[in-house]
């Protein structure tokens, strides 16, 4: 539509011309340390990944820039899907526990006093 900014995508890749596939920067829009250091630290569990870490642009802006760096040959997308998967699969995780445990305590108030 006229007068509406053109909406930029999640995650936009940044390579050299001729760079290989182990070497990329991951733009993230909409993003901080929150995702960023999480996401770093899981990425680093993989083997392969020889370098991960990434740089907030400016405080003003709202992006961060994410590298990876693998060895083997091994895209830098896979690592980056798999982070982002296991990230996932462990805050639900900690979400699941932290429901059950409301519960729990829900149950306890609701029974009577002997």
């Amino acid at each position: 539509m006229a007068g509406e900014a053109e909406k930029k995508p999640a995650l936009e890749m940044v390579q050299a011309d001729g760079a290989d596939e182990g070497c990329v920067t991951f733009v993230l829009h909409d993003e901080d340390h929150t995702l960023g250091n999480s996401l770093r630290y899981m990425i680093m569990k993989t083997v392969d990944v020889e370098f991960c870490g990434y740089t907030i642009t400016h405080p003003s802006e709202s992006k961060i820039n994410f590298r990876i760096q693998t060895r083997g040959g091994l895209p830098a997308t896979e690592p980056l899907r798999r982070g982002l998967t296991d990230l996932t699969d462990v805050c639900q995780h900690v979400l699941n526990t932290f429901e059950a445990r409301v519960n729990e305590f829900k149950e306890k108030e609701e029974q009577p006093m002997e």
